[in-house]
């Protein structure tokens, strides 16, 4: 496995041309996709002919530094989930969004904190980010609270996309968290 980021537990490594079958297991779960389409999985080929090829191409456009990542477990090789770390589409490359899906078998073991501590160090120590950010559904506690565990703050209540409009909760809105390079720092 060709390692982008190593914790005490995960290893997160780029994606390839043949993880489709890992992310389409993962978006079928209907707990994992409960904050995203209301529990709708995401259709297979929607999966192999645009989200994959995007994620891929990610990867040429921000040099390999930047983008979503597989998650494994060190200790045996489970697939995980994943890990994202990159700028938005045209935003500068100093600000960069910080996000996690993780299969149900990973919840509650603090994979997503510490994958994502990991990941806030490696923006703010080689790869010369200034800020990053974070969003999530009001309602989305279990993110709400690894977002405030990585002394993330709240920024800012944002809307709900239209295409998120059905989903439990949506009527609350949603959140941004931030954290400067300043104040990672000083923690």
């Amino acid at each position: 496995m060709d390692t982008y980021l190593e914790t005490e537990r995960l290893a997160l490594r780029r994606f390839t041309a043949d993880d489709a079958d890992l992310l389409i297991e993962l978006d079928s779960d209907p707990a994992v996709m409960r904050y995203l389409t209301g529990g709708r999985p995401t259709a297979p080929e929607l999966v192999r002919e645009r989200h994959l090829p995007n994620i891929l191409a990610g990867y040429e456009k921000w040099g390999g530094d930047l983008g979503l990542f597989a998650a494994h477990e060190k200790d045996g090789g489970a697939f995980i989930g994943w890990f994202i770390l990159r700028p938005e589409s045209n935003g500068p490359l100093d600000e960069v969004e910080l996000g996690y899906r993780l299969r149900q078998a990973a919840w509650g073991r603090g994979y997503a904190t510490e994958g994502s501590r990991a990941l806030l160090g490696k923006a703010f120590t080689e790869l010369g980010v200034r800020m990053v950010w974070a969003e999530t559904m009001t309602v989305n506690h279990g993110s709400r609270n690894i977002m405030e565990k990585l002394d993330m703050t709240l920024a800012n209540a944002i809307p709900i996309p239209s295409d998120m409009e059905m989903i439990e909760g949506a009527e609350h809105g949603g959140v941004r968290y931030e954290i400067t390079r300043e104040q990672w720092e000083q923690q």
